[in-house]
């Protein structure tokens, strides 16, 4: 399997590291995602996909944070990915993670797994 370091970008409240990981682009967030941190998010997932990677796999498991900007950013993700024929799959997110994307019922149109391992055999979608 492909597994190249492509980048990090950071702020004193979130770290973006990104991968190359067989057909997928895995990008991990560590820190709160918010208004303030957003387009650290934003700027490594849009440059996956003009790379070509439309699978898109975002490893929650150490974001502690997400509001509503931070949720717009995947959303807007999920629909330049689907439009290139991939998406963008949510793996291991924290509780108060997950509640923001309940509430809001994001959590229905993304695909969810429960370990990176699982995302990454899960290549069909």
């Amino acid at each position: 399997m492909d597994r190249g370091t492509v980048g990090s970008a950071q702020s004193g409240r979130l770290l973006v590291e990104v991968r190359e990981e067989g057909l997928s682009a895995v990008v991990t967030p560590a820190g709160e995602l918010d208004h303030h941190t957003a387009e650290l998010l934003r700027e490594p997932l849009e440059g996956c996909l003009a790379k070509g990677y439309n699978r898109l796999v975002v490893d929650c498991s150490r974001l502690e944070f997400c509001d509503s900007t931070g949720l717009n950013v995947l959303l807007g993700a999920r629909l330049k990915a689907e439009a290139a024929g991939g998406g963008v799959h949510l793996v291991g997110m924290q509780p108060v993670v997950a509640r923001v994307f309940e509430i809001t019922g994001a959590d229905a149109v993304f695909t969810v797994h429960d370990t990176l391992s699982a995302a990454l055999a899960d290549e069909s979608g």
